[in-house]
Parts: C-alpha cells; structure tokens; sequence
C-alpha cells in the first residue's frame, strides 16, 4: 500500500536512463553537509554491521557488490535509482556494471529489509533499522533538496490499521510517501542569501 500525498507543481522524478533524482535542486542547494545527510551518515556502520549479521543469521550473503551499493545508499539522503548507483558504482571501482545487476541487488537489499523502495520515484533509500511486519512507513520528500525523511508513528499504524479492518483490506506494504519542503530548506530560504 502506497499512499501518495504530493504538494501542487512538485516534480517527479523516475529511473530515467542516466537521470540523477533531485540534480537540479543540489545544483542551486548544496545539502552534502545537512544534519539529516550527517545523521545517515553516522548510521552507515551500524546498519552495515547490522545487516551483516542479519545476512549470517539468516543463510544468505551480503556480497561485496551488494555491501556497495548499500554503503552508495547510505552516503545520501535522497533516494537513487539503479542507473545512479551503477554511475556511482563505475566511479568507485572503474569497472561498468549494468543496472540490471544493480536491480538484482536491490531487488535483495529490498527483500531483506535494508533499502525501502519509494514508489513514486522510482528509487531506493537505505533503512537504518528493521520494521515490524504491521507496520506503516511514513517517508517526507523534499522537493527542493531531493532529501528523504523516514518516520513512524504509533497513531497512523492505528489510523491505517483501523482502516484497512473496516474495508477488510490486505496490503502488500505499508508505505505513505509525502511530497513537500524540509525544515532544512524552509530555512535556507528564509536564510539571507538563500534559495529561491
């Protein structure tokens, strides 16, 4: 389940050919450096390590390629598409891999609960921590800046449990995707100077 709550006018960005989600916005904002890309930054190890233990408990391998691109996710904050990370990919280790691969990749990044795939862009995120199986995903999509936020909350777990009783409804997920401005670009463009 996807719900999809955008802001009028803002742009969309899919997995087309070389296309870098959000290139636009960080070409006039640079968002390297913002606290929400430092604190995903800051996650990257123990995720890592996490994951690694996970792979092992589980029977299945974290291999060199899918730590790669798992490490190329967590270095951003925005969502990337497998034509991005096989960009970043090729930059890294000057060897060509098709994003086929990278889907094959993801597709198990994904399966196992490390990467979140956002529906309306087309692309993936890294996931700092495991899910219960019940509950929803909420994730806040900067228009500007391309960043992703991921929350949860006890109240809309409810709300949509509620709702999903009354209709007798089964989801294959549980994900809200919104669509709008981060605190972080609201107030660069309020900052003097700051972006338009």
């Amino acid at each position: 389940m996807t719900i999809r709550h955008a802001q009028q006018g803002a742009h969309q960005h899919g997995d087309h050919g070389h296309h870098d989600h959000g290139q636009h916005a960080h070409e006039r904002h640079d968002h390297a450096h913002c606290a929400h890309a430092d604190a995903r930054r800051r996650q990257a190890p123990i995720a890592m390590a996490e994951a690694d233990r996970l792979c092992r408990e589980r029977g299945v391998r974290l291999t060199e390629l899918r730590r790669s691109v798992l490490a190329a996710l967590y270095e951003t904050h925005r969502p990337l598409g497998a034509y991005d990370l096989a960009e970043i990919l090729a930059g890294q280790s000057g060897k060509r891999i098709a994003p086929v691969t990278v889907y094959r990749v993801l597709e198990f990044l994904t399966g196992q609960g490390f990467v979140h795939r956002l529906v309306t862009r087309n692309a993936f995120i890294a996931c700092p921590h495991q899910h219960d199986a019940g509950d929803v995903t909420v994730f806040l999509i900067c228009a500007r800046c391309g960043g992703v936020d991921e929350l949860e909350s006890p109240a809309i777990n409810a709300a949509i449990g509620d709702l999903l009783a009354t209709s007798k409804f089964t989801p294959a997920a549980k994900i809200v995707e919104i669509d709008g401005v981060c605190a972080h670009c609201h107030g660069s463009a309020s900052a003097p100077g700051g972006a338009a």
